[in-house]
């Protein structure tokens, strides 16, 4: 912006400041590299600022109205307890009003204030982010995908080239405002990544798109923009200032948070964060894509730092020296979402309550693995969700050789898919059937991933306990009874000699504890050649 706009913009913000703290006691200012926020009496004002970055064009009056009321639209879509209204500033501007008569000055966002304390960056820097939140916050973004506009298969938005597009101009912007030697390096690296991962997934991003997974998004889903407010998760400060970015895969919004939750040192929960919004969408198609969309999504946040840094250099060198910091930690991100995981196929051998989905959702966090349920996909494919219970003459069908059939099919398609794009899997059924534990063990090495059976054991007796337990809450996907037990018990086929050579026993019949559960795992994944995980 020109210093006269510039210098106009911060003399009435700093006017309006002063009427705020007269008539609502002291008012706490955050500043962005696009926005100015000022918080006093319970309420959030944001005003943007009027400048133009390339990626954002804030430099008119009307531009920043329209934009104002975009952000109120989007967000009241996930958080509409915070989101009230757009108003303007108005009269002299030395004495400015909120909603008052006369010429509009400036356009306001107003929120309501929460309790910073809720916010995930601050949580995850303190060690407070608990896995019931990540489960919380991927129902809530399943359900923003599900409800969000779609892009027609002719939107420049979700076209290959631009997908591609925005990637290259996070490299450039990184290009010019990082000197350092060491950061080259890892440009020059990315560079080379984005290039062959580009050829490979360029006809993937066009079936996306055609097949409706580019929406509306939230578009900017890192830690800062998810809190708690009063026991509840909500997303806020969804993108606004650009459709192009805005409208993307829903893949992108995942990536985005798993890629944040693992750069704050917190792999375990983002690789659950995956696994519940994969449970939910049942999009494994997403899976081809998610490390492009998260390698994207690490640039963008170095991209962000290093222009803060930039914007601080000349004012405030301790800030500018903690964003340079900040973007390099993303470029180190970066470097690590383009590398693939372990090729590995493992899947679970139990009766129904020998603690397989239990026992493998620890097991997963550790490896970074995809999980695929028997019991949530085969009842996907009768539009049901996991919880759901079928009618009688449902459940006939539901468990009959057909669905069985169709189940396994999805389980193993699934599985060659997220093994192809870089994924270790997990598949979580009963396998009690020898035909149908070759037919996984024959997909493997067709893949080239390496094998292994869980093999899960517990006392009959307990089982049972388990199952009629599990029944009793109906808090989980299994429809299994202790009728049901007892005919997989009667049907059961035990391993062969060559499958107890890919085999690893799990004692089930242990009382469980989440703590210790890496240690459970560790001899396991010693033998994978993955240390401690």
């Amino acid at each position: 912006m020109s210093r006269a706009e510039a210098a106009r913009q911060a003399g009435l913000i700093k006017a309006w400041q002063q009427r705020l703290e007269a008539a609502a006691g002291p008012v706490r200012r955050i500043e962005t590299h696009a926005s100015v926020l000022l918080i006093a009496g319970g309420m959030a004002y944001k005003l943007k600022k009027a400048l133009d970055l390339g990626f954002l064009d804030f430099r008119t009056l009307e531009r920043r109205r329209h934009f104002c009321s975009e952000e109120l639209r989007l967000n009241r879509r996930s958080a509409p307890e915070l989101y009230l209204d757009v108003q303007p500033l108005t009269g002299d501007p030395a004495a400015p009003d909120l909603g008052g008569s006369g010429p509009v000055l400036e356009w306001v966002l107003r929120m309501r204030a929460f309790d910073n304390d809720g916010l995930w960056d601050r949580l995850a820097a303190r060690g407070a982010l608990r896995p019931e939140m990540v489960d919380a916050l991927a129902g809530e973004l399943v359900a923003l995908h599900r409800g969000a506009a779609v892009a027609a298969a002719d939107d420049p938005a979700g076209q290959p080239a631009a997908i591609r597009a925005l990637l290259l101009d996070s490299l450039e912007l990184l290009d010019r405002l990082c000197s350092g030697a060491a950061q080259r390096r890892r440009l020059q690296v990315l560079r080379a990544w984005e290039a062959g991962a580009f050829a490979a997934l360029e006809p993937v991003f066009a079936e996306r798109l055609r097949g409706g997974h580019v929406r509306e998004c939230h578009g900017d889903l890192h830690l800062g923009n998810v809190t708690e407010v009063e026991g509840r998760t909500r997303l806020f400060d969804a993108l606004e200032f650009d459709r192009a970015l805005r409208f993307t895969d829903v893949t992108s919004d995942v990536a985005f948070l798993a890629m944040d939750l693992r750069a704050q040192a917190l792999p375990r929960l983002a690789h659950r964060f995956v696994d519940a919004c994969l449970a939910g969408s049942g999009d494994v198609d997403g899976l081809r894509v998610l490390r492009w969309y998260a390698v994207h999504r690490a640039l963008v946040r170095a991209k962000v730092a290093a222009l803060r840094a930039d914007q601080l250099a000349g004012t405030d060198a301790a800030a500018a020296a903690a964003a340079a910091e900040l973007a390099d930690r993303y470029l180190d991100a970066a470097l690590a979402e383009s590398r693939p995981g372990p090729k590995l196929l493992l899947f679970t051998h139990g009766l129904p309550g020998s603690g397989k989905t239990l026992l493998t959702q620890s097991l997963l966090e550790l490896l970074g693995a995809v999980r695929l349920r028997a019991d949530v996909e085969r009842k996907r494919l009768f539009g049901l969700a996991p919880l759901d219970r079928a009618d009688p003459g449902l459940r006939d069908r539901l468990y009959g050789d057909a669905a069985n059939a169709a189940t396994l099919d999805r389980l193993c398609d699934g599985a060659a898919l997220a093994l192809r794009a870089g994924w270790p899997v997990i598949l979580d059924a009963t396998f009690i059937r020898r035909a149908v534990r070759e037919r996984v063990l024959a997909l493997a090495g067709s893949l080239g991933a390496r094998p292994l059976i869980l093999d899960f054991r517990a006392p009959d007796a307990l089982l049972r306990e388990r199952v009629l337990a599990r029944a009793a809450r109906a808090d989980d996907a299994s429809d299994a009874g202790a009728a049901e037990l007892a005919l997989l018990q009667a049907a059961a086929e035990p391993l062969t000699a060559a499958e107890l050579a890919v085999c690893e026993p799990v004692d089930a019949a242990l009382p469980y504890d989440e703590a210790a559960m890496p240690a459970r795992w560790a001899p396991l994944l010693r033998r994978l050649g993955l240390g401690a995980g």
